[in-house]
Parts: structure tokens; C-alpha cells; sequence
């Protein structure tokens, strides 16, 4: 299920590899439990399960944040739902920010919920869909 390659800094990496078992279909996950602690970059094709904690960047198709977890690093993917603490970017298509969460960055995002009682410190910002039809914006003093 996970594998030891060397980064290209010099630090280990572990690499997560889908879970035999899958949800639902035919989408594999992988689970890192609270009891982890990853020390570098994650790339999954996969969702991902994170109540552990990972100091570094996480991109795959779909995350979902346990509320002890934390990220110290970007976070790009195409849905998540975030309730721990995330301190970096997130670039996320549909993205659910529960109660319990503390973002520390910048957040990008097509489609966003956020329930009360989260905390964000840095941007919100829609993502921008460019149409040759719309006039640019003019400020007017």
C-alpha cells in the first residue's frame, strides 16, 4: 500500500497507493490515518482520507480532511471537504469547509460552502471563467 521512493531533495517520500477496496463503483481510495505523519509531497489519482498529518503539498481528485488533521502545504484537487487545519493554498473545484476547520491561506474555487463556526484567514476567490463576450472591467472615480 505505500512504498519508500527518494524525492528529489534528498528526503524520502512515500508514495500511497489505492486501496484494493473501493466505494461505491469503481474509484479507489486511500486512507492515512491519525496515527501518520508524512513528511512530504502527495500525488494520488485517487481520494484521498487524511486524519493524520502531512507537511507538504496534496493533489488528487478528491480529499477529505478528518477534524485532528492537519496540512502544511497547497492543496489542489477537484472536490473537498476540509475540517481540520489546512495552512496553504487550496485550489479546489467544489469545496465544503466544515465547522471544525482553520484555514491559513489563500482559496480558490468554482463551487463553495462553508458552515458556521469555520475559520478562513486569507482570500476567497471564485475561479474566473473568461468570456469573449463581456465588456472588461472600468473603474470609475
Amino acid at each position: 500500500m505505500f512504498s519508500k521512493k527518494p524525492a528529489t531533495d534528498g528526503r524520502p517520500a512515500i508514495v500511497a497507493s489505492p486501496a484494493s477496496s473501493t466505494r461505491g463503483g469503481n474509484a479507489p481510495f486511500s486512507i492515512l490515518a491519525a496515527d501518520v505523519t508524512v513528511t512530504g509531497n502527495i500525488t494520488a489519482s485517487a481520494d484521498i482520507h487524511v486524519d493524520g498529518n502531512i507537511d507538504g503539498d496534496i493533489a488528487c481528485d478528491s480529499l477529505v480532511q478528518g477534524t485532528s488533521s492537519t496540512v502544511q502545504g497547497a492543496v489542489r484537487a477537484s472536490s473537498a471537504r476540509l475540517s481540520g487545519t489546512v495552512r496553504g493554498a487550496i485550489d479546489v473545484g467544489h469545496l465544503v469547509i466544515l465547522s471544525t476547520a482553520r484555514i491559513h491561506g489563500d482559496v480558490t474555487y468554482d463551487a463553495l460552502t462553508i458552515e458556521q463556526g469555520a475559520q478562513v484567514e486569507g482570500r476567497l476567490c471564485p475561479r474566473q471563467v473568461s468570456t469573449a463576450t463581456e465588456p472588461p472591467l472600468t473603474l470609475v472615480s
